[in-house]
C-alpha cells in the first residue's frame, strides 16, 4: 500500500478519508468472512499507517446488516487439508495471528463498527482497538469448539480477560453475546445504535477526534450475561474440562443445562484445550503469548485435531453431525490436551 491512498483486494476496501485510514469489509452475501489476501491487505496498510501523519485513526466497518465479520474464509483451508498439505492453513493462520497482533498494539486509535454477528475471525479484526462499538443488532462469539478449532486469532487473551469464569464459559460453549453482555465481557467498549454510525464515522474522518466515540455512546443494555455469572463462575471454576463437567452435570440450574447442551455439541478434544489455554493465558497476559499458545494447536488442527472434520460437517456436507475424535468431553486424556499445545520449536509462531 506503500505510496497510494487506496487499496481494492477482493472483500476490502482499503483508503484513506480526511483524518482517518478506513477498512471496509466488502463481501455481505459471505458475511464479510476474511480471505487470506483481505488479511494481508490489512497488515500491509496497518503497517504504513502506523506512520503516516495524515492518519490520526482506523476505522474498521463492513458492508450488510447480517454481520460485521462471521469469521475467516476456511474453504481453502479445508481443500488443502484434505489433500494433506497443511502448509497453507498454516501459513494463513500465522499471518493472521500476526495481524492481529499488530492491531493490538497499534499505536493509534482503532474504530471498530461491528453489526450483526462477530465470530471467531471477526473478533481478531474487530475486538483488538481501542474503541469497539456494538449495536442493537450486535452478536460476539468466539464458537470455534464447534469446527474443530480453538479460539484462536488472540481470542484466549480476550477470554482470560473477561470477569470471573467468563472466559471459560465462552470458549467452551461458544456462546454468543448481546451488545450488554459484550460490553460487561470486555469484547466491546460502547453501544451506539446503527443509525448513529454514519454521522460517527463522518466526523471521525473530518476531524480525527477519537473522543467523539465517547461523545455518540448511549448507556450499555442489560446484560443476562452479567446476571447468570455467579452461576458461571461457581460452575466453571474447575482447573480442566473435567473438573467443570463434575460442577456443572450435577447442577439443574437453567445456566447448567444451557452450557452442558451447548458443549456436547463441541469437539472435545478443542473444548478441553480451550478451557487449558485460557488459564495458560492468565498466567502470561500478553498477546504475544496468547497467539504463540494458539498456534501450537492450529498448526496441529488438521493432522491430529477435529478441524478437517468439523468443517466437513458444519460448511461442506452441513450434515450437522460431526464424528469426533473422542465420544465425549470428559473422554480426552490429558495427556493429549498436553500434546496439541506442546511448543513447536522451529517451527514456533514469529511475530
Amino acid at each position: 500500500m506503500k505510496g497510494q491512498d487506496s487499496v481494492m483486494v477482493e472483500g476490502v476496501n482499503i483508503r484513506i478519508e480526511g483524518r482517518a485510514g478506513r477498512i471496509t469489509l466488502t463481501r455481505p452475501e459471505a458475511l464479510n468472512a476474511l480471505s487470506y489476501d483481505m488479511c494481508r491487505a490489512i497488515d500491509a496498510a496497518l503497517t504504513v499507517w502506523a506512520d503516516e501523519d495524515r492518519v490520526a485513526l482506523v476505522v474498521i466497518d463492513a458492508l450488510g446488516d447480517k454481520a460485521f465479520c462471521a469469521g475467516g474464509d476456511i474453504a481453502e483451508m479445508y481443500a488443502t487439508g484434505r489433500a494433506g498439505d497443511f502448509d497453507y492453513g498454516r501459513q494463513f493462520w500465522a499471518d493472521e495471528y500476526r495481524m492481529n497482533a499488530r492491531l493490538f498494539h497499534f499505536p493509534k486509535p482503532v474504530v471498530s463498527l461491528m453489526q450483526g454477528f462477530t465470530m471467531g475471525g471477526g473478533v481478531g479484526l474487530g475486538c483488538h482497538g481501542s474503541h469497539r462499538v456494538v449495536c442493537e443488532t450486535s452478536q460476539i462469539a468466539m464458537p470455534e469448539c464447534g469446527i474443530g478449532l480453538i479460539p484462536d486469532v488472540g481470542g484466549t487473551l480476550l477470554l482470560s480477560r473477561a470477569p470471573g469464569r467468563l472466559g471459560e464459559y465462552l470458549g467452551a460453549t461458544g456462546a454468543r453475546m448481546a451488545p450488554g453482555d459484550a460490553i460487561h465481557a470486555e469484547f466491546a467498549d460502547y453501544f451506539i445504535p446503527r443509525a448513529h454510525w454514519a454521522a460517527l464515522v463522518e466526523t471521525l474522518c473530518a476531524t480525527g477526534d477519537w473522543e467523539a466515540v465517547d461523545r455518540a455512546a448511549l448507556p450499555a443494555p442489560d446484560s443476562p450475561l452479567k446476571a447468570a455469572q455467579p452461576e458461571i463462575d461457581r460452575l466453571f471454576a474447575g482447573d480442566t474440562i473435567r473438573d467443570i463437567l463434575n460442577l456443572v452435570t450435577r447442577s439443574d440450574s437453567a445456566v447448567a443445562t444451557g452450557a452442558l447442551a451447548l458443549m456436547r455439541k463441541n469437539s472435545p478434544l478443542s473444548v478441553a484445550c480451550t478451557v487449558d489455554l485460557v488459564h495458560r493465558t492468565r498466567l502470561r497476559d500478553t498477546i504475544e503469548a496468547a497467539l504463540d499458545q494458539e498456534y501450537r494447536f492450529t498448526f496441529r488442527a488438521m493432522e491430529r485435531g477435529d478441524f478437517l472434520e468439523g468443517i466437513r460437517a458444519a460448511i461442506i456436507d452441513k450434515d450437522k453431525t460431526p464424528v469426533w475424535r473422542h465420544a465425549a468431553l470428559d473422554a480426552v486424556p490429558p495427556t493429549e490436551v498436553a500434546a496439541m499445545l506442546l511448543p513447536l520449536g522451529m517451527q514456533a509462531l514469529k511475530l
